[in-house]
């Protein structure tokens, strides 16, 4: 079980819920029952060898994911699949039915097929995983990538639509719309400059302005301080 807090919960948690189920436990120091349900909980879940995810959140240290909980008694679990809470219970449980709980997270043999699928990758293999699923985020996204890298960008992006927006799919939708650029240093920060006086008024130059850093990435150093820029413009 590893410590989520109201700061890294999206990321720990809905996003990482799109590529295997996670599960929520909700507690508190002084609750005695949680004591007794988190160990519990956390042995149960080691069994299934990684196939799930668990995670633990103090809800006094926590308040923004408390309330988006509405807690109002703890322990509480909540299990997420897809980025959606699907399934959860209050209170303390014994082992039999929180396997039975954990079990119903796994994936069905369907699921499995899917996945194998996604795995091999190639545009065919992409297509029959989504005539199973259409919706399935991380073939949706796959298909998106491999289709954009392939310049039908059009294609890619009307794809993206079957699926709530998520981390990967603003990247690959980012990738697609600023697909006339090389990429290179200087020609973002002259474009993002030119940008930057338009942003506040101008809904396709501050969309385009999000894009160019999204297909930055956090990882450059100059993305925060075009942020901030961003930031300081609009507001």
């Amino acid at each position: 079980m590893i410590d989520v807090t109201d700061q890294d919960f999206e990321q720990q948690v809905v996003e990482k819920s799109h590529e295997i189920p996670v599960v929520v436990d909700l507690w508190a120091p002084w609750c005695e029952p949680c004591k007794t349900l988190g160990p519990l909980l956390e042995q149960v879940i080691d069994a299934q060898g990684g196939k799930v995810l668990g995670v633990k959140i103090n809800v006094d240290e926590n308040p923004g994911v408390s309330q988006a909980f509405q807690v109002q008694s703890i322990p509480m679990v909540v299990a997420f699949k897809d980025g959606q809470a699907v399934d959860g219970f209050m209170g303390a449980q014994g082992e039999p039915m929180l396997q039975d709980f954990i079990t119903r997270l796994l994936p069905t043999e369907e699921e499995n097929h899917i996945d194998a699928l996604i795995e091999a990758g190639d545009e065919l293999s992409l297509r029959a995983a989504l005539e199973a699923q259409s919706d399935h985020p991380e073939a949706v996204v796959a298909l998106a990538e491999l289709l954009v890298s392939d310049g039908r960008t059009e294609e890619g992006l009307a794809l993206l639509e079957r699926i709530p927006e998520s981390a990967e799919s603003r990247r690959v939708a980012a990738t697609a719309r600023t697909s006339d650029i090389s990429g290179e240093p200087d020609e973002l920060d002259a474009e993002l400059g030119e940008l930057l006086g338009q942003v506040k008024n101008d809904d396709e130059a501050r969309q385009r302005f999000v894009d160019l850093l999204e297909v930055m990435g956090a990882e450059d150093p100059r993305t925060a301080e075009w942020r901030r820029k961003l930031s300081t413009a609009l507001f």
